[in-house]
């Protein structure tokens, strides 16, 4: 059995306080094998970002553990926490929240200049790389702004996969595009996958692109209701 690279232990989050408190996840256990390519599907409300982002450690569990690379990471203090994720796991958002005054490059340099505070040529270099890997290389220096959705959403992965991170966790990142930006959003995805052996684990209510994933995981009223590998 493959070894989980991240996964959560029996997982309750609630919003709120008092006597006003909202339970959005009940009891979650789920793991992630290293190297693997998995969808978590779910309709609107149904508690799969919510997983995504203590999976990712933006938020914290109410109750019980996540682990990643075997660690539990609720010991960490919240540098600890900064720390983690920037080396760790990389993250695209259906809104790419790119920095409209940086280039294309600048905003793919920006986890590295937050790890280390100035990019060296190696940097450049792997980053210029990975724009072409991900066919925005011609506009690296084109303003945010002057970019198409599908090159912006581009950049935002090229961003998310600079500090090599084991992980990358992506909400919706293709909700906003067209069919065949979507399209080549996946097959990037399913090359870095393949060639670099990336952890990826992507949230999206769409069952059509779900279906193009090795493992499916089906959440309903907090609580995984679907489990299924291919």
């Amino acid at each position: 059995m493959a070894e989980n690279v991240i996964e959560v232990r029996k997982v309750d989050k609630f919003y709120g306080t008092g006597s006003i408190r909202t339970q959005v996840l009940f009891d979650v256990s789920l793991g992630f094998e290293r190297g693997s390519f998995n969808s978590i599907i779910g309709a609107s409300g149904s508690g799969k970002t919510t997983l995504l982002n203590i999976l990712g450690t933006l938020d914290l569990p109410s109750k019980g553990e996540v682990l990643i690379d075997g660690e539990r990471t609720d010991g960490l203090t919240k540098n600890q926490l900064a720390k983690l994720r920037n080396e760790t796991i990389g993250f695209v958002f259906q809104f790419h929240y790119l920095l409209p005054e940086y280039t294309a490059l600048e905003n793919v340099l920006l986890p590295v200049t937050i790890r280390k505070g100035r990019p060296d040529q190696g940097d450049v270099k792997r980053a210029e790389e990975l724009m072409e890997l991900v066919g925005i290389f011609n506009v690296k220096d084109n303003l945010a702004t002057n970019m198409s959705g599908g090159q912006q959403q581009r950049t935002a992965v090229a961003r998310a996969l600079i500090n090599e991170p084991k992980i990358v966790l992506a909400d919706e990142p293709t909700g906003n595009l067209d069919s065949e930006s979507t399209a080549t959003i996946y097959q990037r995805f399913r090359y870095i996958n393949a060639t670099l052996g990336t952890t990826f684990i992507i949230v999206t209510h769409d069952r059509r692109i779900a279906e193009q994933t090795d493992r499916i995981v089906g959440v309903k009223d907090g609580r995984i209701d679907m489990d299924v590998k291919k």
